[in-house]
């Protein structure tokens, strides 16, 4: 009999072989019923921090909450770093049991407010100015400036020092130009000045992918687009370690063909990406119809979000206008066909030790770790990563036990106080 503690693991593809998997001497099978009632963290249809009204009346059945931020929130002078913009977000969304996903911006059009430091915009190699971009005056920092660029290196690993590890964060979007996400559209491109040059953008994503060890971050799809960005040249990286999120998800030709702009564009990073980093985005505010049919259960355009989510490994959507449309039953029932949902499909004891089969029954893989444990006890192996249709097994040690009295749970580090990892199971 194996030690006390000692564990094994196995991942195994799809199937449900546990169930038929007659157990090894001496183990016997647990009876286990369960259902996911509730919308998994990290996951599901996401509203903006600031709507306040349409956060308290859905509750729990929004999971993560979304912010932009502009540099200039914290940092004013060199060194100075202020955090509270962003820790008032991260404590106002934990406190209703949610997490953020947050993301910076250096152009937003229309706004004419300076978005990065005093000590940047005023430094020798920094001219302000100010475009027309979306027919609007807005504010675009001078990426010729050496300071600017050090200084948004700089800004992500001081952000990563304090916030990689911190659960009230789930993702972070990065991005350049207008909303940081990737693109300058109706102003005026000219790389290196307007927008940062193909050697910075380089720079910058591969030392992201340094700086981040734990906190997942994603590119718009945008940045697929060739004229703006190094990826076309430099096929390493897209070897990076980044999700997607797709800004105007559900448009009327959305995914229509291969070709089309959205489809063309996620398929340029390559369909294995979910495996490690996650797909989101926003509906399409191409036109009010869009916002208020895209969670109609057939869709607004004849295909669900059930189908589209399924399609492209969805693991959350920004929704910020959908309590205006839909009722909190459809946004829930949308919410809960996003990213994973865990099956205990095995669950054995001899007494001493405890078998359990997950398999993954969602859409994505989760993208923090996530533990199952046995009376409070965790496995050493990780259900982060673990593929739609994978399994997972573990055999853990707890000491001698009463198998009719095992409390069965899957526990994560990555959740605030009143989030909870369900799972199914029908073992009788």
């Amino acid at each position: 009999m194996a030690e006390p503690g000692a564990e094994s693991q196995v991942r195994a593809a799809g199937g449900n072989g546990y169930r038929h998997r007659r157990a090894a001497a001496g183990y016997v099978p647990v009876p286990l019923q369960a259902s996911i009632d509730a919308v998994q963290p990290m996951t599901g249809i996401v509203l903006w921090d600031d709507n306040a009204s349409a956060l308290a009346a859905l509750g729990g059945d929004v999971q993560l909450e979304f912010a932009y931020l502009r540099y200039s929130d914290v940092v004013g002078e060199a060194g100075a770093y202020d955090w509270g913009a962003v820790e008032q977000r991260l404590a106002s969304a934990s406190a209703r049991g949610h997490q953020m996903i947050l993301r910076f911006h250096d152009t937003y059009p229309g706004h004419t407010g300076i978005t990065i430091p005093a000590h940047v915009a005023d430094s020798p190699d920094h001219a302000l100015a100010w475009y027309s971009v979306e027919g609007r005056r807005t504010f675009i920092p001078d990426w010729r400036s050496t300071t600017l660029q050090d200084f948004v290196l700089e800004f992500y690993t001081r952000f990563a020092q304090r916030y990689d590890r911190d659960p009230r964060l789930a993702f972070l979007q990065v991005g350049f130009g207008s909303y940081g996400e990737y693109h300058l559209w109706d102003g005026p491109l000219e790389l290196g000045r307007t927008f940062p040059s193909k050697a910075f953008q380089q720079r910058f994503l591969e030392h992201l992918e340094r700086t981040f060890a734990h906190t997942p971050w994603s590119l718009s799809i945008d940045a697929a687009n060739p004229t703006y960005t190094p990826f076309s040249s430099v096929q390493a990286l897209r070897q990076l370690r980044f999700g997607l999120f797709d800004d105007s998800f559900m448009h009327e030709t959305h995914s229509a063909s291969d070709q089309e702009y959205n489809r063309a564009s996620w398929l340029f990073f390559g369909d294995a990406r979910v495996q490690h980093s996650p797909a989101g985005g926003e509906f399409s505010y191409y036109s009010e119809y869009d916002q208020r049919h895209v969670l109609d259960p057939e869709g607004a355009w004849g295909r669900s979000f059930e189908s589209f989510a399924a399609q492209y490994r969805i693991s959350y959507m920004i929704g910020n206008d959908q309590p205006r449309y839909q009722p909190a039953e459809r946004i829930r029932e949308a919410a809960m066909a996003t990213g994973y949902a865990f099956r205990i499909v095995e669950l054995a004891s001899n007494g001493e030790c405890v078998r359990i089969g997950v398999r993954n029954e969602g859409i994505a893989p989760i993208y923090h770790d996530a533990w199952p444990a046995t009376n409070g006890r965790r496995s050493a192996a990780s259900l982060k990563g673990l593929m739609p249709g994978a399994s997972l097994a573990t055999e853990t040690c707890i000491g001698q036990h009463q198998p009719g009295a095992l409390r069965i749970t899957i526990e994560s580090d990555r959740l605030v106080p009143g989030q909870r990892i369900g799972y199914r199971a029908d073992l009788r």
